[in-house]
């Protein structure tokens, strides 16, 4: 399908075109186009935009992945398919993070098609395409992990996440960083740090933060993370918005 730029909807059906074409390689499965499908939802809520607290976020999960001893991120199909080169290039900014593949619906060919479209990208080592250690208590596919990787993390930045799976992670005593736009998710609600932000655009803001602090914020404890404050903001700002445009209904509506 060719798309045009002129159409206002170009970037949202681009994404949905690579997506589709993701499922055909089967690199997404159709659970994830509807995982998508409900991201989408929210980000009209919240205006399409990073907000001021998703921007806050950001800033603070660069730091916490700079100071971090082990930081990894979880690469499921559709983060591979929507942002590998993100990822990529915010492992650039920090050397030490690890990305690791981690399905919910895993074959071996699957990993290796994740592991490859990384690589093509430009992440270094890919791990957790043979995953030979398990997070305890957790029945899916999910609980396989690399013994390089999330296995030894300290901090886990887990983009499209699911929620036992960041439970389970928390439990292990590991520092979990979410990004998922819907704030009343079990990820978000589960998280230590939510980023209530589009994939694409957090990891943007995670990695320009680490470019601009270079290597003066990997000293010292990790800041705070008011957890609650950046879910209620994110809520506050899907209020605020339904509220303004039904008042624009109303007043379109009215009577003449």
């Amino acid at each position: 399908m060719r798309l045009s730029r002129r159409h206002p909807r170009y970037q949202s059906l681009k994404v949905r075109a690579g997506l589709a074409d993701a499922a055909r390689r089967g690199l997404v499965v159709p659970e994830g186009l509807i995982a998508q499908g409900r991201g989408e939802a929210f980000d009209y809520l919240l205006g399409e935009r990073t907000t001021p607290s998703a921007r806050r976020a950001e800033r603070l999960a660069a730091r916490w992945l700079l100071r971090a001893r082990a930081p990894v991120i979880s690469v499921n199909g559709n983060v591979a398919a929507l942002a590998a080169r993100e990822v990529a290039l915010l492992q650039r900014a920090i050397p030490r993070l690890a990305v690791e593949v981690n399905l919910f619906h895993r074959t071996p060919r699957r990993a290796r098609e994740v592991a490859r479209a990384l690589e093509r990208a430009g992440v270094r080592r890919p791990l957790g395409v043979r995953p030979a250690a398990r997070i305890p208590h957790l029945p899916s596919d999910r609980a396989r992990v690399d013994a390089e990787g999330i296995l030894v993390a300290d901090v886990c930045l887990v983009p499209l996440e699911d929620g036992d799976r960041t439970e389970a992670l928390r439990r292990l005593g590991k520092r979990v960083i979410s990004i998922d736009l819907n704030p009343l998710s079990r990820t978000s609600l589960a998280a230590d740090l939510p980023v209530v932000d589009e994939l694409t655009r957090a990891l943007g803001g995670i990695r320009q933060e680490a470019v601009r602090l270079a290597g003066s914020a990997s000293r010292g404890p990790p800041p705070r993370a008011p957890a609650g404050s950046l879910l209620a903001d994110a809520l506050g700002t899907i209020d605020r918005r339904l509220k303004r445009e039904a008042a624009r209904s109303r007043r379109r509506r009215a009577p003449r």
